[in-house]
């Protein structure tokens, strides 16, 4: 069992093309479907420590993939019973039913176990289960002390991660191969728990990746604040804002943190000037960050028409979103990061088709930039292709001033020297880590403080 951090991402049809190629190659379906089933009955005989086993099997090759781990799991003196939705559908199936060759329960009518494992459906699933399915499958789930899923939850879907009918909560899910989108993508995620890759055998790979924690060098015996990067921060309407992510921006690494314009007070560490041509055009600032709390207003509008023709790497956040459109930046060109929640997208890109991973991938391309569509999952998709997608990270991010933390960590990691989706990635990292760190019921202050912990820990 590996954990999917930096692993690719598949689609479910990705993921057959994948094995369609090991099958070209000379390996049956009946061998993918042994090594699938093996896997699963070695994961589940380390975790079951002795305990009884239900595996429930449905028609289809995922099936059979519970049957094989039955029998695996016999063999290896694990109490185990098989309950069914229905017989095998496929011929590999059939044949995995017959090696089993003991009895098979049916779904509706059977006695959970402490340990469930759900091999009812997989990547083929298209439509909601049928309500007694659903209802078994719940059941069995709230009586057992451990529930494994294979593949995925049934119920969900695998590329967008939408919930065609609700699951139990699993506290494990054993991805076949390769992470799919689901495993990652909300509402579906929250289902799967804990989830991890099996081997079996096939060759993956691909420009869509779960996230890793970054490399992030310390200073060198050399540094100075201006090679650890300079940060200007526009301070807009919402003065505070501003602060949060020069603060923010500090914690995460950065040397200076350059506030322009705004009134109030702030952290003695941040440098005050006021906003100007001149001041945009210092040479040393490595990224300038400009949206949190600036209003909309004719004047607004001229300070990110100001920002766009500094030359300066940017990162474009909330109100800054609504004051440009995607053709004018891809024209613009240079390093542009967008950090959009789901209403700046919208107001931004309009109503995208396809799953979040797709949405943020055309929206980079349209943009010509890098884009961080945040949310209860956060994807980061890069022009060139390029995708991360970030787990579910703390519900307590839900507070004001949450988004202005990231957007300062952000220009950190780009005035650091790191690429614009290398940098995003790092930032949206190390931001879900200060969350958990801050535990629950935190500010968006108290989140800024515990970068400096997040970024110290790497």
């Amino acid at each position: 069992m590996t954990p999917i951090d930096g692993r690719p991402i598949l689609t479910a049809v990705a993921m057959r093309a994948a094995e369609e190629v090991a099958i070209a190659g000379g390996t049956s379906v009946d061998a993918l479907m042994e090594r699938a089933g093996g896997a699963v009955a070695a994961a589940v005989q380390r975790l079951a420590g002795g305990r009884e086993v239900l595996v429930l099997c449905g028609p289809g090759n995922n099936g059979g993939d519970g049957y094989v781990a039955a029998a695996r799991l016999r063999a290896a003196g694990v109490p185990v019973r098989v309950a069914a939705s229905g017989p095998p559908r496929t011929d590999a199936a059939s044949r995995a039913l017959e090696a089993w060759g003991d009895g098979v329960g049916d779904l509706g009518d059977a006695i959970a176990a402490p340990v469930l494992v759900d091999g009812l459906f997989g990547t083929g699933l298209t439509r909601p289960l049928e309500a007694p399915v659903a209802a078994a499958l719940r059941r069995l789930a709230s009586e057992a002390w451990l529930s494994i899923a294979v593949d995925l939850p049934s119920g969900v879907a695998t590329d967008d991660g939408a919930v065609l009918s609700e699951p139990p909560c699993f506290g494990l899910t054993l991805a076949l191969g390769a992470a799919k989108p689901l495993h990652l993508l909300q509402p579906a995620a929250r289902y799967a728990g804990a989830v991890r890759v099996l081997d079996i055998g096939v060759g993956v790979g691909g420009p869509v990746r779960a996230m890793a924690p970054p490399v992030l060098a310390p200073p060198g015996p050399d540094a100075h604040k201006f090679t650890r990067g300079m940060v200007a921060i526009v301070s807009g309407a919402m003065g505070g804002a501003g602060e949060l992510a020069a603060i923010a921006a500090l914690r995460a690494g950065a040397g200076y943190a350059l506030l322009l314009g705004g009134s109030g007070t702030t952290t003695h560490a941040v440098v005050r000037r006021s906003f100007s041509a001149a001041a945009l055009a210092d040479r040393r600032i490595g990224a300038l960050l400009i949206g949190p709390g600036l209003g909309r207003d004719d004047e607004a509008r001229e300070q990110l028409a100001a920002a766009l023709g500094s030359g300066r790497p940017l990162v474009i956040d909330g109100d800054a979103l609504h004051l440009t459109d995607p053709a004018a930046l891809r024209a613009h060109g240079g390093t542009i990061v967008l950090t959009p929640h789901e209403g700046e997208f919208r107001a931004m890109f309009g109503d995208m088709a396809g799953s979040k991973i797709d949405r943020a991938f055309a929206a980079a391309a349209a943009a010509g930039a890098v884009v961080v569509y945040k949310g209860a999952d956060t994807v980061i998709a890069a022009p060139d292709g390029r995708v991360c997608v970030a787990g579910a990270a703390s519900a307590w991010l839900s507070t004001a001033g949450s988004g202005d933390v990231l957007a300062g960590a952000t220009g950190a990691m780009i005035a650091s020297g790191l690429d614009p989706f290398a940098a995003a990635s790092a930032a949206v990292w190390l931001h879900a880590d200060a969350a958990r760190r801050c535990g629950g019921s935190f500010v968006a202050d108290d989140l800024a403080a515990a970068l400096s912990a997040a970024r110290a820990a790497l």
